[in-house]
């Protein structure tokens, strides 16, 4: 049955004296209390390693240096920069929460967490880390690497499956918050908690003989840090068959589409994508492409592959046609030639199969 642990006594003094000594501070989103790098840094972190996200991070300070330039900014263009690093819904909300803070805010990330949560993309952990790093409030951030830090420290085991144990997850991290000069301590305590996480309290084998707070923690007293936190339920995984059409001219340009604003790789620039092989090859038969003046001068069917989402295994078929003129697909789309469509948001297996096969 689960209940409130008390956090062990002087935990947040210690986890901020180690960051202090042991911390991560040379991440180029560190020692800066603009809560734009701030929450571009926190957007793209989410789900994706640090040194997946250096590069993208200084490629859109590069094209987007403030706020007011990537609100104004064309959705391709920030799609365009964004290609590749996945998880698109956040690059969507990224454009659409610029724009509401200039639009709403005057240009000026608010500072609280409880205004920073309306808006677009903004989940709490990631109101709290802003609020936390650039106006020192003292609010829990809860990401996955504070979940496990603080779930193995006091060795809190309800299944964080259930929302009322997450809710309590939460409680008792607002309890261990530092009370004492807050202007420092609470960046420097909220920066300790994802560190730790990040480097030593890691999801297999964790260097607990490094931890700061070792001392204090259960699951290191139980020999069991592996077990922490608990979470049994899983959600299904589905899978999606997809016919992709690679449909080129003479010329060496590709014909794209942008997709739906929902759905696989929503407002990315794709290959038409078809339900199942009939449908694909329908346009392309002769009595069809004769009535519609398609002319197909090349068909070759290409090595299909599997694409791993979060939740979905999706398995591309692809067929490439050399065509004289544009193909009669359900979506408007256009012939990019190769220095255009490179610069596109493309969903990243889509650029992988035109960066080989053309």
């Amino acid at each position: 049955m689960s209940k409130i642990v008390k956090p062990p006594q002087a935990f947040a003094e210690t986890m901020v004296a180690w960051q202090k000594v042991h911390g991560r501070n040379h991440l180029p989103w560190q020692n800066t209390q603009d809560p734009y790098r701030v929450w571009l840094s926190e957007i793209m972190l989410q789900q994706t390693q640090v040194t997946t996200v250096l590069d993208y991070y200084a490629k859109f300070l590069q094209h987007f240096p403030n706020v007011a330039a990537l609100a104004a900014a064309p959705q391709d263009k920030v799609m365009g920069l964004w290609s590749g690093l996945g998880y698109y819904s956040r690059a969507r909300n990224l454009h659409k929460c610029a724009q509401e803070v200039v639009s709403r805010f005057g240009g000026e990330f608010p500072q609280t967490a409880e205004e920073l949560i309306t808006l677009p993309g903004i989940g709490r952990s990631t109101a709290a880390a802003v609020a936390s790093f650039c106006f020192s409030e003292r609010v829990a951030i809860m990401d996955g690497n504070v979940k496990r830090v603080l779930t193995r420290v006091w060795g809190y085991d309800a299944d964080l499956s259930f929302s009322k144990h997450e809710k309590e997850l939460w409680q008792m991290a607002e309890q261990a918050l530092p009370t004492r000069n807050l202007k420092t301590a609470m960046p420097r305590y909220s920066q300790a908690l994802m560190d730790l996480g990040a480097t030593l309290c890691l999801p297999r084998k964790p260097n607990c003989a490094a931890c700061p707070v070792s001392k204090d923690c259960k699951a290191h007293a139980q020999a069991e840090p592996e077990k922490f936190p608990v979470k049994t339920r899983k959600l299904k995984r589905t899978s999606e068959v997809l016919w992709l059409l690679l449909a080129q001219n003479k010329r060496g340009e590709v014909w794209l589409e942008k997709r739906p604003n929902k759905g696989i790789w929503a407002s990315l620039y794709c290959l038409p994508v078809f339900e199942s092989e009939d449908l694909l090859q329908k346009p392309f038969a002769p009595s069809v492409s004769n009535a519609v003046g398609i002319e197909v001068t090349q068909v070759e069917v290409l090595p299909a592959f599997k694409h791993v989402l979060t939740h979905k295994n999706l398995h591309c078929h692809v067929v490439k046609v050399i065509l004289e003129n544009a193909p009669q697909t359900a979506s408007a789309g256009a012939w990019w030639p190769e220095k255009e469509w490179t610069v596109l948001g493309l969903p990243t297996p889509i650029r992988h199969l035109l960066s080989n096969s053309l």
